[in-house]
Order: structure tokens, then sequence, then C-alpha cells
């Protein structure tokens, strides 16, 4: 939070260490406490994880580390993790098992959910729903509307935007872009 005295802005705290830690693949991670409600949250490696600005917050038993950093309004939340030099910006939301690391972004009002994974230099954004045990990854962009669920997969350079939707067990790779209104099922 960012507080006016006379000419200097001083941006205060909005979370604490608890003091509570555990070793996540020999990484210390460390459990917050939202200092505003008092609410206990999840797990970050250090404050570079989760920036003091914003309401972006991780919550429940979701865990942030590495290079990895939640800015913005993001949230991250449940059992997902961020890790690697991944990026949650915006008012994006990654939730459940959900996993999103390497270079990947996520922004925007993007969400990420159950079991998917977000990796490599792939890229969800705007409106984007990315969910069940779908991947995206590799240079893949997925944006719009679109949505990405099932057991799907959109890799390499894809790109999925619009209003289209990838489901079951559907792949879309290479230089492939499925746009508009379009459905790509099994």
């Amino acid at each position: 939070m960012k507080i006016q005295v006379g000419d200097e802005v001083i941006l205060t705290p909005k979370y604490e260490f608890t003091g509570e830690t555990k070793k996540l693949y020999g990484v210390l991670l460390h459990r917050i406490r939202r200092l505003s409600d008092g609410l206990v949250g999840g797990w970050i490696e250090s404050e570079a994880n989760l920036s003091q600005e914003g309401d972006c917050f991780v919550s429940g038993n979701a865990q942030v580390f590495g290079d990895a950093m939640v800015c913005g309004n993001a949230r991250v939340y449940g059992n997902a993790r961020v890790s690697g030099n991944a990026r949650v910006s915006g008012n994006a939301q990654v939730s459940g098992n959900a996993r999103v690391y390497g270079n990947a972004r996520v922004s925007g009002n993007a969400q990420v959910s159950g079991n998917a994974m977000v990796y490599g230099s792939a890229w969800v954004y705007g409106n984007a729903r990315v969910s069940g045990n779908a991947w995206v990854c590799g240079n893949a962009t997925v944006y719009g509307s679109a949505r990405v669920y099932g057991n799907a997969t959109v890799y390499g350079n894809a790109m999925v935007y619009g209003s289209a939707w990838v489901d079951g067990n559907a792949q879309v790779y290479g230089n492939a872009q499925v746009f508009g209104s379009a459905w790509v099922s099994e």
C-alpha cells in the first residue's frame, strides 16, 4: 500500500512472513499473512515472488518460488504452483492444482485452473481460460476469450484466440492458428 507523507510516497508492506516454513524441492518456502485482515496466505520463497503493490495475493496452499513473480491484482490459490521465471499479473488467476512455470506468462483476466499446465515461453492473456488437464507450452499463445480445456494441448508456435475452444484430446501445434468461433475437439 502507498501512503503519501508530504512530498514523499511510502510503500507499506501488505503481508508478512508468519515464521512457518517448509521445503519443496530443496527450496525453503515461507508462509505469509496479509496485514490488513490477518488472513494466513500461501507460500513464497522470498518477497521478490509477491509484489507489495496492488491487490495480488497467494493463498491456500499455493506456492510461488524461484524467480517467479505475482503482481498487479493477480491471485494464486488452492494448490497452484508458480515457479521458474513465470509471471502472473493483471487480474489473472491461477488455482486448483494448476502449474505455471518456465518463462510462461498469465495476465489480463486470464484463468488457469484444475490440473492445467502453462510452461515454456507460453502466454495466456485477455479473458482466456485454460482448465482441466490442458497444457499450453512452448511458444504457444492463448488469448481473447479462447478456452483450452479437457486433455487438450496447445504447443509449438500455435495460437488459439478470439472465441475459439480447444477441448477433449485435441492437439494444436506447429504454426497453427485456431480463432474466431472455431471449436477443435478430440
